[in-house]
């Protein structure tokens, strides 16, 4: 057997090892080591040494543990749910205000985190038991908070955008700004389709009781400063010293960091036990992540070796497939590895083999990382995986999210989120125009590089 056939079962035997259960990260090891020794022997050892090396050697990554720690802070100060108050009480009057304060919410802590996991099930534990005593839909509930939960992983800064950045070879300030508005499109596009189903449906989102309401216009202005504007301030300050070149991803984290525990000081939070056990969640989290990254990266490499990736590549450019054509291929391959691979696994090894392919045809990496990013979201509402309806399962137990989630609640979700892909189509004056136009500074006017057009490097 040839290696580059050796590397396809090796592809084949990975994802008969996710279905049947294993560990991701182990499997991939295990994998990558029996192959290795396979296809080329006990050079294999020395090829998991160098790329382990070399993974951490990357001072981005270091950002990954900051931005996290950053948002296990707010979590355990409980700002998350002083946030979710503040917009629930300012939106009372409004129909469907608890969709709208837990969109807002999530969109805001989305910037604070880049995971999914703390902000799927804080947001659970804090806005389904007031969803079900305000009488909302369950199916419509289950859907928006596991929608606007994982805008964390689009929405910067996120980490699967710190670990993108260096595999593509783009910058992760480029790489923040471009994906910064497709995220808060989406975000809109939920906020808008909850408004108007509440508003030809009244049931499904009633306005809350004049007894939950803001007394007066003073209440609701100091509710404003008070409970969303020094958190927006961190938040956007972090982000906004990345996009505006200030400071570096680490950086930024680091003062983002800081800043999250001076408001846990602030807002009277503070306990030595919290941050404790944030330190405790921070390096789990980063743990998981940083070692699925390198076991991964490990697989790439071993695949890489076997010559499968460069056989791959030959044949999608024997294709002859139009830019456009191969594009909605890719993303529908990328969409489809979605539902059993964890997003470590797909950045780590089919990116590099679709990368040789995409540089081929001309196609800007920058507008291709951010499509990339943005299918990858969808990934976390998709079955069979779907993690953010065990998140929300483990928080929400009386909703019956078998139904409610993968059929109907994320139905919820994929309506709004419908009008998205049409903003993914090569042709979308926004998806394309928008990092073009926020990276004027990189040797092309904003003018220009709409006319160019994606397909053009």
């Amino acid at each position: 057997m040839s290696q580059e056939l050796l590397g396809l079962v090796l592809l084949g035997a990975l994802l008969t090892g996710i279905f049947a259960g294993f560990p991701i990260a182990f499997t991939l090891i295990i994998l990558s080591i029996v192959f290795g020794l396979i296809g080329f022997g006990d050079t294999v050892f020395y090829l998991m040494v160098f790329q382990t090396i070399g993974l951490m050697k990357e001072e981005t990554l270091a950002a990954v543990p900051l931005f996290i720690f950053m948002g296990h802070i707010m979590e355990q100060a409980g700002l998350m749910e002083r946030l979710f108050r503040s917009f629930r009480l300012i939106l009372a009057p409004v129909k469907g205000s608890l969709y709208l304060g837990v969109l807002l919410t999530a969109t805001i802590f989305a910037t604070a985190t880049g995971i999914i996991g703390a902000s799927v099930t804080v947001m659970g534990m804090m806005a389904a038991p007031a969803m079900m005593k305000a009488g909302y839909d369950p199916k419509l509930s289950a859907g928006t908070i596991a929608a606007g939960g994982t805008l964390g992983i689009l929405i910067p800064p996120s980490v699967m955008l710190v670990v993108m950045g260096p595999i593509v070879g783009v910058s992760i300030i480029k790489l923040f700004a471009a994906a910064l508005v497709p995220g808060l499109i989406l975000s809109g596009l939920y906020v808008a389709y909850t408004l108007i189903r509440c508003q030809l449906n009244p049931s499904l989102g009633p306005p809350l009781p004049p007894e939950e309401r803001a007394s007066s216009y003073r209440e609701v202005v100091k509710e404003f400063f008070v409970g969303v504007v020094p958190l927006a301030v961190v938040i956007f300050a972090a982000l906004g010293s990345i996009l505006f070149g200030l400071a570096t991803p680490t950086e930024a984290a680091a003062m983002g960091a800081f800043g999250a525990v001076v408001l846990m000081i602030a807002y009277g939070r503070f306990d030595l036990r919290k941050v404790r056990d944030a330190c405790l969640n921070t390096l789990e989290t980063s743990s998981l992540v940083l070692f699925l990254a390198v076991a991964s990266n490990i697989y790439g490499a071993v695949f890489t070796r076997l010559g499968t990736s460069s056989m791959l590549a030959e044949w999608l450019l024997g294709l002859g497939l139009e830019p456009t054509a191969l594009i909605l291929m890719l993303m529908v391959v990328i969409f489809i590895l979605g539902w059993p691979l964890e997003w470590p696994a797909i950045i780590f090894i089919f990116l590099p083999i679709f990368l040789p392919v995409v540089e081929e045809m001309k196609i800007d990496l920058l507008w291709f990382s951010t499509l990339v990013a943005v299918n990858l979201q969808t990934a976390f509402l998709s079955p069979p995986v779907a993690m953010a309806a065990y998140y929300l399962k483990a928080v929400a137990p009386k909703w019956e999210l078998r139904l409610d989630l993968p059929r109907h609640g994320r139905l919820h979700a994929a309506a709004a989120r419908r009008p998205r892909h049409r903003l993914l189509l090569p042709r979308s004056g926004t998806l394309v125009a928008a990092p073009a136009l926020r990276l004027a500074r990189g040797g092309r006017t904003g003018r220009a590089a709409i006319a160019s057009g994606p397909f053009a490097r």
